[in-house]
């Protein structure tokens, strides 16, 4: 299952918990065949790490771009569970699925209505299951609503869904609808599925650190966006990008990204997995406004940030610290957690 030669075609299902605090999970059957195959090797691994979440790289589907993420458990030590996800009216941890818009392939205005089937793949059932879901995605609303599908425990000591530490995960968009004043309508045209690995490491993560001060700030185009110099972490060359009004996707806030350089000559099919933080520096009372990610997959040229991440009244406000002077200084962390590919 999920290797690059012949990849079986792994179905989300419905998990759900009933009042006495059990769970089942409702098969798709054979018919069910994803858009996106993910496939996410030491899972145990990616515990370890923390995050909050994972979020895979991009797939296509009918004229838009998504992503799949899951949003694990903690994991502590001695194998205590802290949960990051759990459902409404229940204490049990559990493991999340969410559909993400690839926001720049929306246009303002319009509202795609996606039905869609997240999923888990049973091995030993071989085929998936999960739960139907729809949202109403915009150009500022691009995450559906988190769908517990299978306890944490239940998902760490099964031979069904875990096998060889590694666990596979999909989504099958089913029916596109969009609201505009072209009325477009969409098709859902079925391809052959996308399949990609995220592979965690299980030590000798690589870690750097990069603060850019900026001395001149207020004399900076601030109604465009200035980026950092190039700085390397890992081998490769990144770099902040900011928006001081905001860019489009933002309301009356300061916008902030990091880059992987398009001029890093990172392999396509050797994406690199990176949990990032990046700061504002708080000069005058220590404290700094701070932003930390999942696991995200890079690879040239792309960036992951956040539209929305000050509003424009704080950072205009002298005693925020923010803005001293005409200094303002940001800082970004990286930490390589491992790979992904596409098969």
């Amino acid at each position: 299952m999920g290797n690059c030669k012949s990849s079986s075609r792994a179905l989300l299902g419905k998990a759900h918990v009933d009042p006495d605090s059990e769970w089942r999970m409702q098969d798709f059957g054979k018919t069910h065949v994803p858009d996106l195959e993910w496939r996410i090797n030491d899972f145990s691994s990616l515990l370890e790490t923390g995050a909050k979440s994972a979020t895979s790289d991009t797939f296509h589907c009918s004229g838009y771009n998504w992503h799949l993420e899951v949003s694990p458990a903690k994991k502590k030590r001695h194998l205590e569970v802290k949960p990051m996800h759990k459902k409404a009216g229940s204490s049990t941890p559990y493991v999340a699925l969410r559909l993400v818009a690839f926001r720049p392939s929306l246009v303002p205005g319009h509202m795609v209505h996606a039905v869609f089937e997240l999923s888990i793949y049973n091995h030993s059932r071989r085929m998936y299951c999960g739960c139907k879901a729809s949202y109403n995605f915009g150009f500022k609303n691009i995450f559906s609503k988190e769908h517990c599908l299978i306890p944490l425990q239940e998902l760490l000591k099964s031979s069904a869904f875990l096998v060889d530490d590694s666990c596979v995960f999909g989504v099958e968009i089913l029916k596109i609808d969009v609201s505009s004043p072209e009325k477009k309508a969409v098709v859902v045209q079925k391809k052959p599925t996308t399949v990609q690995n995220l592979f965690v490491q299980k030590k000798g993560f690589v870690k750097g650190t990069y603060t850019w001060n900026m001395n001149n700030f207020l004399e900076l185009d601030l109604d465009h966006f200035v980026r950092s110099p190039t700085f390397e972490v890992g081998g490769h060359k990144w770099y902040v990008r900011m928006y001081p009004r905001g860019d489009k996707y933002s309301t009356d806030c300061l916008s902030l990204y990091l880059y992987l350089d398009v001029s890093d000559e990172l392999h396509l099919k050797s994406k690199k997995v990176v949990v990032m933080t990046l700061s504002i520096l708080d000069q005058k009372n220590g404290k700094h406004l701070t932003g930390t990610s999942g696991l995200l997959v890079f690879t040239s040229g792309r960036s992951w940030g956040w539209a929305n991440f000050l509003g424009l009244k704080k950072l205009k406000d002298p005693s925020e610290g923010y803005v001293v002077g005409s200094s303002c200084v940001v800082k970004a962390d990286l930490t390589i957690v491992g790979s992904s590919n596409d098969c």
